[in-house]
């Protein structure tokens, strides 16, 4: 979902993009001048891996293991992809003299100061997903030339994602119940993207928090979408113990975009304008 956006950030700024993929998952399929490669990731040779950076300048590392819930019966597979393979990749671009850029999560944080976070707040993963990317950030942290970007709730055109799957539901079912009790930022891969881009430009290595503005929880978030899209389906609020997910989930996890601004850049639109735009782009 984030990997297509990149690329395309990237190219409408009319740099080269090399669209990386394991061998077991299809490469990225976007229009223009882009170099494809298939890697094994699970070599994790940082030479292997320098070969194929090559002379690029900037390497964008997206590969991550996702699924939140599942990680707590996984944790070592998910370590494995989001620190180890960080490490790795971390290495490389040590070897190359690239720039590495490292996406991260909310996660990192327990979601239990009761304020939105600043990028150097106490981290305190309360999941194993969100120990397994704070893990990949220290991976990074050891080379001196990254970007840490931590981000919250995406949706974007490609893949799986909340907006497409509640609007799903609301299709299906008579009714939907939404946790109302956990609070953060969704963000619109295209903005997100657009603003990694601009990052790497700079040259103002570091930890960055890059969410959209405004702050709302799922519930409302899903109210939203229904109501951008005309959909009538009765939605109900719920608590996250209700849901009786395995994994525990940060119930204030906003990140407050700090550095962003202190660097003069302009903040990413409100969510509810880029969930407009996305619904717009998703009907073409």
């Amino acid at each position: 979902m984030l990997g297509h956006a990149v690329a395309g950030a990237f190219l409408e700024v009319g740099h080269a993009v090399a669209g990386c993929g394991t061998r077991d998952r299809q490469v990225l399929a976007l229009p223009g001048e882009i170099r494809y490669e298939r890697y094994a990731f699970e070599s994790w040779d940082p030479e292997a891996i320098a070969r194929l950076i090559g002379d690029a300048e900037v390497v964008i590392q997206l590969a991550a293991y996702t699924r939140v819930d599942q990680a707590e019966a996984e944790p070592l597979l998910a370590h494995r992809t989001n620190a180890l393979f960080a490490q790795a990749v971390a290495r490389a671009c040590e070897i190359t003299g690239a720039d590495l850029l490292y996406v991260s999560t909310d996660y990192v944080f327990d979601g239990r100061a009761g304020r939105s976070y600043r990028e150097w707040d106490a981290t305190a993963p309360a999941s194993v997903y969100g120990q397994s990317k704070l893990a990949g950030e220290l991976a990074v942290r050891r080379i001196p030339r990254h970007y840490i970007v931590r981000t919250s709730w995406l949706f974007g055109e490609h893949g799986p994602n909340f907006v497409a799957t509640i609007l799903k539901a609301g299709r299906e079912q008579p009714e939907l119940k939404v946790v109302n009790d956990q609070f953060g930022s969704p963000t619109y891969t295209g903005d997100l993207a657009r603003a990694i881009a601009r990052l790497v430009t700079t040259r103002r290595y570091g930890v960055y928090h890059l969410t959209n503005r405004g702050i709302t929880t799922w519930f409302d978030f899903a109210c939203e979408i229904f109501r951008q899209k005309g959909v009538a389906t009765p939605v109900l609020p719920r608590s996250t113990a209700d849901a009786g997910r395995p994994a525990p989930r940060p119930p204030y996890s906003v990140l407050e975009n700090w550095a962003w601004q202190v660097a003069g850049e302009e903040l990413l639109p409100a969510w509810e304008d880029a969930l407009g735009r996305y619904l717009v782009r998703s009907l073409r």
